[in-house]
């Protein structure tokens, strides 16, 4: 992650702009607004403290950045790329899915599934409170 030194009211994302990076808040705070459908000033949404993370959204969903977000004061926040972040979430995706695979190859009643059905099932579960007998179906 790359260290970048934010000023006091220094815009970090701007509405509409293309995202390249996720951000993680260091030190200081930051500001989120949006400018909704009919008005033409911004809405203060929330404000980001060290330790919070932010700019997923457009790296997830390959959108325009939602909303505007600018530093409250003299704050240092850490970034991490488009390609990084998509390496680390794919990884995640994968171990995820590894997990759940496993698990139903130990359900007796799913024994005589194929490995691309099994994967198909794995698919369809949620990741709130997965465990070995503890689970949710989308």
């Amino acid at each position: 992650m790359d260290e970048k030194k934010c000023f006091k009211n220094e815009v970090v994302i701007k509405e509409g702009d293309e995202g390249d990076s996720l951000y993680v808040v260091g030190s200081g705070t930051l500001s989120c607004t949006k400018i909704f459908k009919g008005n033409t000033e911004p809405t203060f949404l929330k404000r980001f403290e060290p330790g919070e993370a932010f700019g997923e959204l457009a790296l997830l969903y390959n959108a325009p950045r939602a909303a505007t977000i600018f530093s409250d004061d003299e704050s240092i926040i850490y970034a991490l790329d488009r390609q990084t972040f998509n390496h680390i979430v794919k990884d995640a995706a994968i171990r995820k899915r590894e997990k759940y695979e496993a698990f139903l190859k130990k359900v007796s009643l799913l024994e005589t599934m194929d490995d691309y059905e099994r994967s198909q099932v794995s698919e369809a579960f949620k990741d709130e409170k997965f465990s070995t007998g503890d689970f949710i179906l989308k």
